[in-house]
């Protein structure tokens, strides 16, 4: 019978680690020290296997098995979601616009390319820099332009816009690039 709310809950710590069985091959398992992991043993193209959810009551089973019925295998699934939050994390918008840097601005005057890593370092990165640059949308763009914009500086701002454009250009794996929505947003050059 499936467990409930309640008597996961009530589930006591005993002198060793115990296992509440629940149906479809889930278990909460319930250390010595009282805490109350769930995990799931299936078969998977004939093989057993055993998958660690976590913590309750962060972890509901309600998507693996889905998953499992999907003829998906729930630990690689997990592995695939984990590898693609590292990499998102990874490309962030400073260690492209950085990469980006760092190739194009090679061959420019080296008075052009302390003003753009200065514009971007100043005036982008502390908004945008860690966010991934697949989630930066164009209103979180023209808010760090505005900023500039509001301080006077009206030609940096389009010229921070035009770098923020090459770095999404550059970073063709977005698909999109927020900042060439932005033409006309910005007031005009002085």
């Amino acid at each position: 019978m499936p467990f409930t709310d309640l008597a996961v809950k009530n589930a006591k710590p005993i002198e060793k680690t115990q296992r509440l069985l629940d149906a479809g091959g889930l278990y909460l398992e319930v250390s010595t020290a009282g805490s109350k992991l769930w995990r799931f043993k299936y078969r998977y193209d004939r093989r057993e296997k055993r998958l660690s959810f976590g913590k309750y009551p962060d972890v509901t089973l309600k998507d693996a098995r889905k998953l499992l019925a999907k003829d998906v295998d729930p630990g690689e699934h997990k592995k695939v979601v984990k590898a693609a939050r590292l990499e998102r994390a990874a490309n962030n918008f400073e260690a492209v616009a950085r990469e980006w840097y760092e190739r194009m601005m090679s061959d420019k005057a080296e008075s052009h390319r302390v003003k753009v890593i200065a514009r971007l370092e100043n005036d982008i990165f502390p908004w945008l820099g860690k966010r991934p640059i697949c989630d930066i949308t164009a209103p979180e763009v023209l808010a760090c332009l505005r900023r500039i914009e509001q301080r006077g500086a009206r030609d940096t701002a389009h010229r921070a816009m035009q770098n923020c454009s090459a770095v999404f250009r550059y970073a063709v794996v977005i698909g999109s690039n927020p900042a060439e929505h932005l033409r006309g947003a910005l007031g005009p050059y002085l």
